[in-house]
């Protein structure tokens, strides 16, 4: 089976992210979970991008509030899908600027975007993407939706 790979762009994310973690795990898929920033650490960004494939990833999980470049940072790097969560922040628009950042990618380089803060909805949606190849993932993913 193909893994998920999550990218959040601070640590700060994770408790979002545990909930797709979280969601991955009931349906018994694998992921890796790493810390990249678009603008911190923009080189190890694209380097797993540009490698996610050769790494057995399926799809990948990204989020960021904010400007919220990662996951289009990701998906300019990448053929797999991206799945955007923009994260809510204090200290603008309660997560508005990381909604409209995620979601208004150029043609070319689609964002899958869930809600701001939809780490569950991330989580169910990889799954339904990996789901597209793989019948016992499938079965597991229609009883989970039960």
């Amino acid at each position: 089976m193909k893994k998920v790979g999550i990218v959040m762009g601070s640590d700060s994310d994770l408790p979002i992210l545990r909930k797709a973690m979280d969601t991955l795990s009931a349906l018994e898929i694998p992921f890796e979970c790493h810390i990249y920033s678009a603008h911190r650490t923009p080189v190890e960004a694209r380097d797993f991008a540009v490698n996610a494939r050769a790494n057995d990833f399926g799809c990948i999980i990204a989020a960021a509030g904010m400007a919220a470049h990662l996951a289009g940072a990701i998906a300019a790097n990448t053929t797999l899908p991206v799945i955007g969560i923009p994260m809510k922040s204090t200290t603008f628009s309660n997560g508005i600027d990381a909604l409209l950042s995620t979601v208004q990618m150029p043609s070319g380089i689609p964002v899958a975007t869930v809600a701001i803060n939809g780490g569950a909805n991330a989580g169910i949606l990889a799954a339904k993407i990996l789901a597209t190849s793989d019948a016992e993932l499938l079965a597991r993913l229609k009883a989970y939706s039960e």
